[in-house]
């Protein structure tokens, strides 16, 4: 139990600077194209960081190969599906979509985190 708590709160350590310090104008432009480098690059930086939390709580390579790049599709998709939806709305701060479309592309990443912690109690 401890392990499977240290390894969600290292997890939503590496969200907040993955997410929300480690993005380049590159990663938050264009959000809404489908075939964008700079989310591919973005949704790197998390598997990239995710690899180095699953190593710290003793994960195979095998499985934390998996892991990540479960997490990496998941992550584009996800990221992608809000740009989409914030190109078409228009939403800025002001509007109360914009932070619903926020909380949602968050809560989606955190049940990512979730589903990683599972499989690795499932399958470690």
């Amino acid at each position: 139990m401890t392990s499977l708590l240290i390894l969600l709160f290292l997890f939503q350590i590496k969200h907040m600077f993955a997410d929300f310090f480690l993005q380049t104008p590159r990663m938050l432009s264009d959000r809404g194209r489908y075939a964008h480098m700079g989310r591919a690059q973005h949704a790197g930086v998390h598997a990239l960081l995710s690899a180095l939390v699953l190593l710290i709580v003793g994960v195979s390579l095998p499985l934390i190969l998996a892991l990540v790049a479960i997490e990496w599709v998941a992550h584009y998709h996800i990221d992608w599906a809000k740009g989409c939806w914030s190109d078409r709305t228009c939403h800025t701060p002001q509007d109360g979509g914009y932070w619903r479309a926020m909380g949602t592309d968050q809560a989606l990443h955190q049940l990512t985190y979730l589903a990683m912690a599972w499989g690795w109690t499932l399958w470690a």
